[in-house]
């Protein structure tokens, strides 16, 4: 791995030039490298996998396998999320579920990197936009799974669907970018659908606004927490690391994760393993799901050609839903469970939508 100085990338970008292709600085070309970077790998920040709201292709006819695979994603993704509940409920802590989940896809991602030859060379800038965004996503990470283990899982995760309106917000305080129509005429319906999913006003719990929202403010917090760091990552990752592939983007963060996490752990005095057989199922599996997710997103999906379709992996809190009532008992009412599709399908339709 080497950077490139100003000399080199100006020397790179003449050959660039020549070879009729555009240069390695602008908007355009920072297009072209997201596009190239699509097409060579589903371009998502390390992390989640997500349909950016600023930096998706134009979506193309799914094959029943593709669209089946990416529904695939979303089920491991949401258990994930509900092995991760079970890994809290006996014993495990956050930065130990989030230092072996890190550490595990970051061994995962950095192999195919080097089983597909994948190029490592780097610019002068993501000298700190790669360790930037690890410091971002270790911040989420964290504030994600706090989230998860203090809320029913599904809501948690609609909690965290609001990061596509973070992301309008960061990319219009920092670089000035003004937000999309469509943006605009589907938050008013995320907040409300929200609203309903969390049950602000106590209604459904029974318990009023005030008792209600003490059993769940903290973890709503974390969870909102975590829509806002995302969303500013989203926005680093295009702007000040979209030329990375995305499988060497992924790797160095889930790697920078990992370490994270290991540092907070011998800070705290050692990891927090599990107290009971199902501690560890749930440790395993959440680590197994989601690095198996990731491995498929990066190997399997550039073949199936399906770069710019990848917000359907949003409907993930709704297999959540399911998998928390069917293997945790959490239930929630049907006012709820009416707020959560309606923020899935905004997030989705955002996603989905063409240039």
């Amino acid at each position: 791995m080497r950077w490139k100085g100003r000399g080199e990338a100006a020397s790179y970008n003449s050959r660039r030039t020549a070879a009729g292709q555009p240069r390695a600085a602008g908007h355009d070309a920072r297009r072209y490298y997201r596009r190239a970077a699509a097409c060579e790998g589903e371009d998502f920040p390390a992390g989640r996998a997500t349909a950016d709201p600023m930096t998706q292709t134009p979506t193309t006819a799914l094959s029943g396998t593709a669209f089946a695979t990416l529904l695939l994603i979303a089920l491991m993704m949401g258990g994930n999320h509900v092995a991760a509940r079970i890994a809290f409920d006996h014993g495990v802590d956050v930065i130990t579920a989030v230092a072996f989940r890190s550490a595990v896809t970051a061994l995962v991602v950095a192999f195919i990197v080097w089983r597909q030859r994948v190029p490592l060379q780097l610019h002068a800038r993501h000298r700190w936009s790669l360790p930037a965004l690890g410091v971002l996503i270790a911040l989420q990470s964290y504030c994600l799974y706090s989230a998860v283990a203090r809320l029913p899982v599904a809501l948690a995760l609609l909690a965290f669907n609001l990061y596509p309106l973070f992301t309008a917000l960061a990319a219009r305080l920092i670089y000035g970018h003004r937000a999309e129509r469509r943006l605009w005429l589907a938050m008013p319906v995320i907040l409300v659908g929200l609203a309903l999913a969390l049950d602000v006003f106590g209604a459904a719990s029974g318990l009023g606004a005030s008792a209600h929202w003490g059993r769940i403010g903290a973890g709503v917090g974390f969870a909102v927490a975590a829509a806002a760091i995302f969303g500013l990552a989203l926005v680093v990752t295009q702007h000040e690391a979209g030329t990375v592939d995305g499988r060497v983007r992924t790797a160095s963060t889930m790697g920078l994760v990992g370490l994270f996490a290991c540092a907070a752990a011998a800070v705290q005095g050692g990891f927090h393993f599990p107290t009971a057989p199902a501690g560890w199922w749930g440790l395993v599996a959440l680590t197994f799901l989601y690095g198996t997710a990731f491995t498929i997103m990066f190997i399997v999906l550039p073949k199936l050609g399906v770069v710019g379709n990848s917000a359907i992996m949003n409907v993930e809190p709704i297999f959540a839903l399911t998998l928390a009532w069917a293997i945790l008992g959490q239930r929630i009412a049907a006012m709820q469970v009416a707020g959560g599709l309606l923020v899935v399908a905004c997030v989705v339709w955002l996603g989905l939508r063409r240039r």
